[in-house]
């Protein structure tokens, strides 16, 4: 399993509008055999930050079977308007975790 990490930086006017295209979005990424969850979460000291985490069964199928999908592309369209607003989008591996 890989994560990854989108964080945003949202200006508080398109917060709703981003929250919307991200939950309608999420549509597609639960229709991927490659995508196992996702979460979107906001800053409580900061609202104007966002992060997207998604976590993939593998590197390559979310880079070869998820990017390389027709839900890849309706993904990417809900989402695009957001894409400037990017402070970092990068994959990790998981050390340890804990489900409580």
């Amino acid at each position: 399993m890989v994560v990854e990490i989108i964080r945003y930086d949202i200006a508080p006017e398109s917060a709703q509008h981003f929250i919307t295209a991200y939950t309608e979005a999420g549509t597609y990424l639960n229709r991927s055999p490659h995508c196992l969850s996702y979460e979107i979460i906001n800053g409580v000291e900061e609202p104007n930050h966002f992060i997207i985490r998604i976590e993939w069964e593998s590197m390559e199928g979310h880079m070869q079977g998820f990017r390389r999908s027709p839900e890849f592309q309706h993904f990417f369209a809900g989402v695009k308007p957001f894409f400037n607003a990017i402070l970092e989008m990068k994959h990790y591996s998981v050390i340890a975790a804990s489900d409580r």
